[in-house]
């Protein structure tokens, strides 16, 4: 079996989805699990939807929500004929889910509403895709991956139950697959033992994707992305970017835990731990070779530049003038865990500490607050960091030099500048 993920990207319209069809047929004789994230921006769209129900504006979010039904039923009456009157039953079935909870008034908090709502998107677009695939005559078993992927509780950021998942994953879809080649379900979303619906975190989809890799041993999973593999920066923003065909499981997480948007450390771990290699493969050009992700060791890479933009520094003294040592940093990583704070950078002294962090508001003021009890906090905006991996000095000299450099830490294989 292989597991193939798309991306909002690869289904955003109509010519997007035809696309994704020809892709498919290409390996329609073969055991597919296919993984698809939500349409284009719907996800974002949904977001806003999220936000007016729970400030209690009911007709924008109504509003808001009408938008994207009307998006998704004019995709379905362009791509459908045969399968359209039972496409638009289910997309009506999901669509007074949502409607339903938007009459309410919120008595929970913003994340339990936020994973109800944000996570429409992915069933509505693999409905639609699973639609048009049969509709073309790529059979195909549509499920509801809520039925399968069993979480807990813990909205936007939900940890996996891997037993149940397992034992769900063996007994509903392998006998679909018995059945037809080609089973499609949703990414970046869950569901609690109380069946209410959970989303995965930041690149929820290729998680997903993963976790049923693991679970079914597939052959590779292949992730389909609109660019032509994996990266050594952000071409959006270092025209010179160079395309790396080869990087092992090790190499990702470090690019991953600096910044890189590559592929999120919880997505390669399933991979990882039964040798299950990663293809990020071209959308737009499927004769290109992608990239490949395993376990082998890697020849020379060419420098990693990562770029983040938006981050605060964070500058505390201990109030005592107590050296920085285990209880006060004891405190320090309470509040970031209890926050979900992830510093990118640290510099430590006798009695003071300076971080890096992406730029929350929330969040910063929020560690503002609790910090303040065991230290002297100063916060400062409108901060870049960038690293570089496996540099060289044409690489220093090119990307670091003349920055007003606010903190720098350089070892052997890494150099970060905080600079404005």
């Amino acid at each position: 079996m292989r597991v193939f993920k798309f991306g909002g990207a690869s289904v955003q319209d109509v010519d997007h989805i035809r696309h994704v069809a020809k892709i498919i047929e290409q390996y329609q004789d073969e055991k597919l699990l296919i993984v698809v994230s939500a349409m284009g921006k719907t996800t974002n769209a949904l977001e806003k939807v999220a936000e007016s129900f729970y400030a209690q504006r009911k007709d924008d979010a109504l509003r808001l929500f009408d938008d994207i039904k009307k998006q998704h039923l004019t995709i379905a009456k362009y791509l459908l004929v045969l399968e359209f009157n039972a496409c638009i039953a289910r997309l009506a079935d999901l669509f007074t889910e949502i409607e339903w909870l938007l009459h309410d008034k919120p008595v929970r908090e913003y994340n339990y509403y936020y994973d109800q709502i944000v996570s429409v998107g992915e069933l509505l677009s693999t409905s639609i895709v699973s639609a048009y695939l049969n509709e073309v005559k790529i059979k195909n078993s549509w499920l509801d991956v809520r039925d399968v992927l069993r979480t807990d509780s813990h909205f936007r950021e939900a940890i996996v139950d891997w037993s149940f998942t397992t034992k769900s994953a063996e007994m509903l879809m392998q006998p679909m697959f018995e059945e037809k080649n080609i089973v499609l379900t949703q990414g970046f979303i869950g569901c609690t033992s109380d069946n209410e619906s959970t989303t995965l975190g930041r690149e929820g989809s290729d998680f997903s994707a993963a976790i049923f890799a693991n679970i079914f041993n597939a052959e590779s999973l292949t992730i389909w992305k609109d660019v032509e593999g994996v990266m050594n920066a952000d071409p959006k923003t270092f025209p010179e970017a160079e395309y790396i065909s080869h990087l092992n499981y090790a190499e990702v997480i470090e690019m991953a835990y600096y910044g890189a948007q590559v592929i999120h450390p919880k997505t390669i771990k399933p991979l990882q731990n039964k040798n299950i290699p990663l293809l990020v493969k071209s959308f737009l050009d499927t004769g290109l070779p992608g990239t490949t992700i395993d376990n082998q060791k890697l020849s020379q890479l060419p420098p990693i530049i990562i770029l983040k933009n938006n981050q605060a520094l964070l500058t505390l003294r201990t109030l005592d003038f107590s050296f920085i040592e285990d209880e006060p940093v004891t405190k320090l990583y309470k509040i970031f865990n209890s926050l979900k704070i992830k510093p990118n950078l640290i510099q430590t002294g006798a009695i003071s500490l300076q971080i890096a962090v992406d730029d929350v508001s929330e969040k910063i003021e929020a560690f503002g607050q609790k910090a303040s009890e065991a230290f002297d906090v100063q916060i400062a905006k409108g901060f870049s960091l960038l690293t570089l991996r496996h540099y060289n000095d044409s690489a220093l000299e090119k990307y670091v030099e003349g920055k007003e450099k606010i903190l720098l830490q350089q070892s052997e294989a890494i150099v970060q500048v905080l600079f404005v």
